[in-house]
C-alpha cells in the first residue's frame, strides 16, 4: 500500500551542524508563532548533540524531537546513517514538505531520502557556488538544488547560478538570507547577555578574530603550519590580540601534525552564537574559511578576509567587504592590509530579515 504523504503540508526541518541552526532558527521560530504544523530532525553530525542544544537553548527554540546521533564519520558513513535516520523519521510522519539548508552531508542525505519518498523539498540558501568540484560542500549544494521543488536563493545572482544549470524559474525563489534574521533578531540579545569581550580582557576594534576547520586548511599539515605562523605574523605585524575559537576538527589535527599555537594567539573553546556574535561584531577584522560567517561580517559592518581560493559568496566580494586570500604570512598580512584600508559602508546584499516568513509564504503559495 503506497504512503500518502503531506496531505495537511507538515514541514520537517531537518538540520545537522551548528551553522544550520542558526540559519533555520527564524524558520523555526516562525513555524511556532503561527503553530504551524512542523517538527526538527538533528542528524547529530556536529560531533557533540550536547554541544548543539546550547544553541538551541540560546535561541529560545525548542529542542528536536527527533535526534539521530549519527556523529562523526567519513563522508559516505554519515550520508548513510542520515539516509536511513530520516527514511525512518518521513515514513513515520509523513511531512509534506522537507527543509534542509546549505550544503552539508545532512542535507544532501536528508533532500535524497525526501526525493525517493516523492516528498517535496525546499533548499534554503540555494544556488550558492564556488565551482571547486573538489569541495564536498559543492557537490552537496549542486545535487540538492537539482532535486529540489522550492529553491529558496538569497540573491539574484544565486538565482542566475540556477538557471544556467537549467532549473526551471518557476521553482525559484528570491528570499533573501536567513542569516540577516538572525543577525537583527539576536544581536540586541547578545549584547545585553554576553560578557565574552571582559573574559579575555579584549577592547572593541582592537583584536582580530580566526575561524578555520574546512579540510582544504587543516587536513594538510603544511597548510596548517602555514596558517598558524600566518597567525604569528599578524600579531607581530599589528600589536594586536588574535582569538582564535578552535574548532575541534582543527584542535584535533593541530595535535596530530604535533604542531602548536603559537604566541600571541587567543585560543579559546568554540562558543555560542550569541557570544560568537559580540565576537564578530567588535573585531578590527575577521579571518575565516566559513561561508556563514563571510555573510555575517558583511552584515555587521566587519571587513573579512577568507583563507580559501574561491567563495559561494561572491556577493561579499563585489560590494567590498571580503576578499580572499592563500594561507601565508606573505599573503595573509596583504589582504588584511588591503580590506583594513577600505572603509565599511557597503551594502548588505542578503536581504531585509525577512527571508523565513518569505519562504513559509512561498510554500503555502506554491
Amino acid at each position: 500500500m503506497d504512503i500518502v504523504y503531506g496531505v495537511e503540508r507538515m514541514i520537517a526541518v531537518v538540520l545537522g551542524t551548528r551553522p544550520e541552526i542558526i540559519k533555520m532558527s527564524p524558520i523555526i521560530r516562525l513555524l511556532r508563532e503561527r503553530q504551524e504544523d512542523y517538527f526538527v530532525v538533528h542528524s547529530g553530525q556536529h560531533y557533540s548533540y550536547d554541544m548543539d542544544k546550547i544553541f538551541f537553548e540560546e535561541l529560545e527554540l525548542p529542542l528536536p524531537e527527533f535526534n539521530l546521533a549519527v556523529g562523526s564519520g567519513t563522508h559516505g558513513e554519515q550520508t548513510a546513517k542520515i539516509l536511513t535516520g530520516t527514511e525512518r523519521v518521513f515514513k513515520q510522519e509523513k511531512p509534506g514538505v522537507v527543509l534542509v539548508q546549505g550544503d552539508t552531508n545532512t542535507v544532501l542525505a536528508g533532500a535524497l531520502t525526501a526525493a525517493k519518498l516523492h516528498i517535496d523539498i525546499g533548499h534554503v540558501e540555494a544556488g550558492l557556488r564556488s565551482y571547486d568540484r573538489r569541495m564536498p560542500e559543492e557537490i552537496n549544494r549542486v545535487l540538492t538544488d537539482h532535486v529540489s521543488k522550492y529553491l529558496f536563493v538569497p540573491t539574484p545572482e544565486a538565482k542566475n547560478n540556477v538557471l544556467l544549470e537549467g532549473i526551471s524559474t518557476d521553482k525559484i525563489h528570491i528570499t533573501g538570507n536567513t542569516i540577516v534574521d538572525a543577525v537583527q533578531h539576536n544581536l540586541k540579545i547578545a549584547e545585553d547577555k554576553s560578557g565574552i569581550l571582559d573574559d579575555y580582557c579584549l577592547k572593541r576594534g582592537e583584536y582580530f578574530l580566526v575561524t578555520a576547520h574546512r579540510q582544504e586548511n587543516v587536513d594538510d599539515k603544511f597548510r596548517l603550519r602555514d596558517l598558524l605562523k600566518a597567525l604569528e605574523a599578524l600579531h607581530e605585524e599589528y600589536s594586536l590580540p588574535v582569538v582564535f575559537p578552535i574548532h575541534p576538527r582543527t584542535r584535533k589535527r593541530i595535535s596530530e601534525c604535533q604542531l602548536e599555537v603559537p604566541r600571541g594567539i587567543t585560543a579559546i573553546q568554540p562558543t555560542g552564537f550569541l557570544e560568537f556574535l559580540i565576537l564578530e561584531a567588535n573585531a578590527r577584522l575577521v579571518l575565516t574559511d566559513s561561508g556563514g560567517v563571510q555573510e555575517e561580517t558583511c552584515i555587521l559592518r566587519v571587513p573579512c578576509v577568507t583563507l580559501r581560493e574561491h567563495t559561494e559568496r561572491p556577493e561579499t566580494i563585489e560590494v567590498g567587504s571580503n576578499t580572499l586570500t592563500g594561507i601565508t604570512p606573505e599573503e595573509i598580512l596583504l589582504a588584511v592590509g588591503t580590506m583594513l584600508g577600505r572603509g565599511t559602508n557597503w551594502t548588505n546584499p542578503f536581504g531585509d530579515g525577512r527571508a523565513a516568513q518569505k519562504i513559509i509564504d512561498s510554500i503555502h503559495n506554491g
